[in-house]
């Protein structure tokens, strides 16, 4: 697997967005890329060094963050997708290279400039 060719995914992993899941993973071999996916081996592996190794080795990325919002009234959002976000958007900015020439595609729900002042919030970047 090489730097060049990896392409990791965020995106949730229910049944609900496996389609769109499928759709990912068949576009990214169409292109002759790989597709990188953070998998539990077992219980002894910590996921998100997992997450954070996938991460370093994926010259590209794609986060999906349509559904960060909370499952049930009055709960709060899973915040595991923005979380791995910023920490791809911090390997590009404090890495060296070749982490600084990093690419990331973001998914989102909708694109308004509602969205764009909440994301400036959130991640305090300028989108």
């Amino acid at each position: 697997m090489s730097f060049e060719k990896n392409v990791f995914i965020n995106c949730p992993f229910d049944n609900e967005y496996r389609p769109m899941l499928r759709a990912l993973i068949f576009t990214i071999l169409y292109l002759e890329l790989e597709p990188q996916i953070a998998v539990t081996v077992s219980s002894g592996n910590i996921r998100i060094m997992e997450i954070i190794k996938l991460i370093r080795k994926s010259k590209y990325s794609i986060h999906d963050i349509s559904r960060c919002e909370p499952l049930k009234t009055g709960e709060l959002p899973r915040f595991n997708m923005p979380y791995e976000m910023g920490l791809d958007i911090g390997c590009c900015i404090y890495g060296k290279d070749p982490l600084n020439d990093k690419k990331c595609l973001i998914l989102e729900k909708e694109r308004n400039a509602e969205f764009k002042q909440q994301m400036q919030r959130y991640v305090n970047l300028a989108i």
